[in-house]
């Protein structure tokens, strides 16, 4: 796999049972390149091994007074130099590419869950988590992944190099070779401590985002109610908690890093001190003191990767932990709906045909007949937005328990494939979001070929909108007009309404729009309401609304009150008998809910639709 094939057109299937089992699916999914780097590893570690050998014959045959053994030996020296050099190059370029597939794929597989999810994925798991694990967990996963093979390769090397010596030189092959296991193992006790302290300084960085998190998407609410110094507080106290976990991990890092430093410089002189005296007693040359000691000074360098792996499995494993929680996370489903598998397997079952006809929910008792325009008043938007969400399919949960499916067509939602689910209704939420591009590309969606994108702009009342993206580009058609990030340049009303004309020109089975009109004023209201009604007409529709003007144009109008259905008919017929929807929908106070004649009823109805005709 190279840099430049990404995207993985399938990331696979991850094993998210646990964060270890997700470290060695990720590692088995990147054989081949970890293969490669072990290769290129094992040539550089190999040709610095070798070195003091050379160096030894070198020096021997300067001794000796050998010139042609001289000429070999530095010969060999020199062809070391560039078989060290291209080994490295090599083994850092395969190595930061098996940790840029890497972190792609976790990526790949965490978006991947993120659609599936949808917001059910934030009411389940922490949204600091969630922003933690997409970001600073992925570089440490593809950091292990990374210094796994060269980790690899120089454990190899330093055996070999082991091994070697006790051929080589036996009386000190074997203080080598039995000191730097020492030296590898030495840190073993302190790493159980190392990774407490970095988990914790894990989970105080995720409070700490989420702190963070909620603390801007709220910051205008604060600054409004003047709890802005509150939350900043908290957060600053937040922040420091973090600081201070954070320099406990790294005294312990220093600690083991010290440990590395120290324990080989012991090894060093000991086997100087008894390589000194054998070669007094003449039990060893000279050249082959030497090579011991350069072989010994070079075992350092590998023997750093054991503290690098061991740090970067202290810090990955929390991160894998985390990114194997959020993988893990399923569509909910009933009879029959097992997913199989770890993670995703709607992904994996056979295509369905696509259910049709009336959608139910058991759970409030909401009944939209097919083909028609139902509009569904909630005293509660909360409750309103729950009910979108599982209208489209989305998991949903009430005190952490598990609510039964939406049916349509007497099938439920959430046994079929989400994409399935997807294809048959389309939800608008009431704070839709427009990506960046033209407007031609914004209407370049998934669609049945029903709708033209000109009769959904015209049904969603949006040539002010097109005016104003043409006064803005001035050279291009209003079409090919640039759409900012998130339509920040557009007024609210005018990014409410493209989103709706772009769930317009979908034309699905079903379409589900949340107060899709909330953002603009009467007179558009009145005119978007009569577009909707005549482009859907014969396709099935709900709109959750408190608008008497999208009300009064629905062919069915249910009211829900505290979660259950209690009143169903035409809007004016609902005004007239049930006090509890009249007061919602002309938000009358208690005090206002005094008995009306039904004269005064009619009157009431008559000037609100003159008002916006």
């Amino acid at each position: 796999m190279q840099i430049r094939d990404l995207p993985f057109t399938d990331p696979g299937m991850p094993d998210a049972r646990s964060g270890p089992h997700f470290l060695r699916w990720l590692g088995r999914n990147q054989l081949g390149g970890q293969l490669k780097s072990l290769a290129w590893g094992l040539l550089h570690f190999g040709s610095i091994a070798v070195l003091p050998y050379l160096v030894g014959l070198s020096v021997q045959a300067v001794i000796d007074r050998s010139g042609e053994r001289l000429a070999v030996s530095g010969a060999a020296m020199a062809l070391c130099g560039i078989t060290i050099a291209l080994g490295d190059t090599m083994l850092h370029r395969t190595a930061v590419t098996n940790w840029i597939t890497a972190a792609a794929r976790v990526q790949q597989l965490l978006a991947r869950k993120t659609a599936q999810l949808g917001s059910a994925l934030t009411r389940r798991v922490a949204a600091g988590e969630v922003v933690a694990v997409s970001t600073g967990d992925v570089e440490k996963i593809g950091w292990f992944v990374e210094a796994a093979s060269r980790f690899a390769a120089a454990a190899l090397t330093v055996v070999l190099v082991c091994v070697g010596l006790v051929v080589y030189q036996p009386a000190l092959g074997v203080v080598v070779a039995v000191g730097v296991p020492v030296l590898a193992l030495a840190v073993l006790p302190l790493l159980p401590r190392a990774t407490r302290r970095a988990d914790h300084q894990r989970e105080k960085a995720g409070r700490a985002t989420e702190l963070a998190s909620d603390t801007v998407a709220g910051l205008r609410v604060l600054r409004g109610i003047g709890g802005e110094e509150l939350f900043l507080d908290r957060y600053r106290s937040a922040s420091q908690e973090v600081r201070t976990a954070a320099v406990r991990s790294a005294r312990m890092w220093a600690v083991i890093s010290a440990v590395q430093v120290l324990l080989p410089g012991l090894l060093l002189i000991a086997v100087v001190w008894h390589g000194v005296n054998l070669a007094r007693e003449g039990r060893i040359t000279v050249g082959e003191l030497v090579t011991v000691y350069s072989a010994v000074t070079m075992l350092t360098y590998p023997l750093r990767h054991f503290e690098e792996i061991a740090m970067a499995y202290s810090f990955s494993r929390p991160s894998a932990k985390r990114a194997a929680r959020v993988l893990s996370l399923q569509r909910t489903t009933h009879v029959g709906g097992d997913l199989g598998g770890h993670v995703g397997g709607d992904e994996r079952r056979a295509p369905v045909e696509t259910p049709a006809g009336d959608l139910y929910d058991p759970v409030t008792g909401l009944l939209a007949p097919s083909g028609r325009l139902t509009a569904v008043v909630c005293g509660d938007p909360d409750e309103a937005g729950r009910l979108a969400e599982r209208l489209g399919g989305h998991a949903a949960f009430d005190d952490a328990e598990e609510l039964p499916s939406v049916l349509l067509g007497g099938v439920p939602l959430d046994e079929v494939p989400l994409a399935t689910a997807r294809t048959a209704v389309l939800v608008q939420d009431k704070d839709p979001v427009l990506l960046s591009g033209t407007l031609r590309g914004l209407l370049d969606v998934p669609a049945s070929g029903a709708v033209s994108a000109d009769d959904a702009l015209e049904a969603a009342q949006c040539a002010d909108v097109l005016d104003a993206l043409a006064q803005a580009s001035v050279d291009e058609a209003p079409m090919d007009a640039h759409v900012t990030e998130r339509g920040r340049s557009l007024s609210g009303g005018q990014r409410q309404r493209l989103a709706l004309a772009r769930s317009l020109v979908t034309d699905p089975d079903v379409l589900v729009l949340d107060e899709p009109t909330s953002a603009v004023d009467s007179h558009t209201e009145a005119r978007i309401a009569e577009g909707i009604k005549g482009l859907r007409k014969g396709r099935t529709t709900v709109v959750l609304t408190s608008s008497p003007l999208l009300l009064d144009r629905a062919e069915r109008v249910v009211f829900l009150h505290e979660g259950e259905v209690v009143a169903v008919g035409e809007h004016r017929e609902l005004v007239h008998s049930e006090p509890r929807y009249r007061a919602v929908v002309t938000r009358e106070t208690d005090e206002e809910q005094a008995p009306q004649t039904p004269t005064d009823i009619r009157s009431d109805i008559h000037i609100d639709i003159e008002e916006t005709a």
